[in-house]
């Protein structure tokens, strides 16, 4: 017997503050809270679309130190998602702005997005969320 391909169920962040960030992912992402988990030293609250194919659980943990997040540490270096074309990553940097994600030069800080980079692979938008965790939206080349 062999074994089904995987396909992504939900994305978990850890994040310094839910009553800061379930609104921003819920604005950005339009999804909306479902419920919340209590787990062992916190809790979780999980985001999710009317049909449940954008699933993001949110967790608090009372050891956190506060830290803002870097790509460079080991774990998590971003999360993308896929849009059907360039014309949407333009849609989305509207989208970005008015949910508080600054235009700038590079996405280095929370809350700010980069300028749409064309690379051979694809066109990419990278932002941040309040927590600087870097997240990315990719439309595939010559779409």
């Amino acid at each position: 017997m062999s074994a089904s391909s995987p396909v992504l169920h939900h994305i978990a962040l850890t994040v310094t503050n839910l009553e800061k960030s379930i609104p921003w992912y819920e604005k950005v992402f339009a999804i909306g809270f479902q419920f919340e988990a209590p787990h062992q030293g916190g809790t979780s609250k999980l985001l999710a679309d009317d049909d449940w194919h954008l699933v993001i659980v949110l967790h608090r943990h009372d050891d956190n130190q506060g830290e803002a997040f870097t790509e460079t540490r080991t774990g998590l270096d971003h999360v993308g998602f896929m849009v059907d074309s360039r014309s949407d990553l333009e849609a989305w940097q509207d989208r970005l702005e008015k949910a508080g994600v600054k235009r700038a030069e590079a996405a280095d800080r929370p809350l700010t997005q980069s300028p749409i980079a064309e690379t051979p692979f694809g066109s990419i938008l990278v932002f941040r969320d309040p927590d600087n965790i870097q997240l990315e939206l990719y439309a595939p080349p010559g779409a």
